[in-house]
């Protein structure tokens, strides 16, 4: 099937730039795609429900109207969400707050499908940093994320990104394998050509960067993308789909995640 959406990845490699990838995945057409959020900031929080297509097929992904979205907490929070259409449920009254674990649960075409997930406590994210560089003759940008990492190992983040507003984003998800305790010393790569749609930075542009705190399951499922992305780019694998935390073979994800946000302009660096 087609890519769950249109993903930006960013490629942290040493000689290749960010690129946006369409990710053709493996063909399962009409297989359930879940995608779901709950953060700590104040809701409605959403849930899109609709179905794979055959990547030969066009990017239009047919939704599921008629589901029972039921969301809940583990301190007796439980909201049945509302239908607002194009395969989209929304809620009214729910309140996320770090520390909870959250059950997704639908009920969709005669099957049942369930999801967990732990909101992480927030880390602070204290600003971002620019950086440049000259690849063959053109200027290139990094903005590093200022924060701390906690002492406890385990913490992973997800830091989704934009130019301007525009509506393609690009992610990075990092975790605390290395640096663990120690502040952030991994930048962000700022996209550097135009190949595909891609916009290339440049002075002046607003860059708006989103940092999640996210749970291991979510973690692994965006690093699972990342990988995707390098093996399809290169030729060299089968496509294959990134390791859903949602039961009975559901495609997609459902994240419990704290949200921070900050924005830079970026400025012409002197060598």
């Amino acid at each position: 099937m087609k890519n769950l959406l249109i993903i930006i990845f960013s490629l942290f490699l040493l000689n290749s730039c960010e690129k946006e990838i369409d990710l053709d995945l493996e063909d399962q057409s009409g297989q359930i795609v879940i995608e779901g959020n709950v953060t700590d900031q104040a809701g409605p929080y959403y849930v899109n429900i609709t179905k794979s297509v055959a990547f030969t097929q066009a990017n239009q992904y047919p939704a599921i109207e008629n589901a029972q979205v039921v969301l809940s907490d583990n301190t007796g929070q439980t909201e049945t969400l509302q239908y607002i259409g194009n395969g989209r449920y929304q809620t009214s009254t729910f309140v996320g707050q770090p520390g909870r674990t959250y059950t997704l649960k639908i009920q969709a075409e005669g099957k049942e499908y369930t999801s967990t997930s732990t909101m992480p406590e927030a880390v602070t994210f204290d600003g971002l940093e620019q950086d440049s560089f000259i690849v063959g003759g053109e200027t290139s940008y990094t903005l590093l994320p200022l924060f701390t990492d906690p002492e406890a190992l385990g913490d992973r983040y997800l830091f989704i990104y934009n130019v301007n507003n525009r509506s393609k984003s690009n992610f990075q998800e990092f975790s605390d394998n290395v640096n663990n305790g120690l502040p952030n010393q991994r930048p962000l790569i700022l996209p550097n050509d135009d190949e595909d749609g891609s916009v290339k930075v440049k002075v002046g542009d607003t860059i708006n960067v989103e940092m999640q705190c996210i749970d291991q399951n979510v973690y692994t499922f965006y690093s699972a993308l990342l990988q995707l992305s390098n093996g399809g780019a290169n030729g060299g694998v089968t496509p294959a789909n990134p390791p859903s935390n949602i039961s009975n073979g559901a495609l997609g994800y459902f994240s419990a995640h704290t949200v921070r946000k900050r924005s830079t302009v970026i400025t012409q660096q002197l060598d």
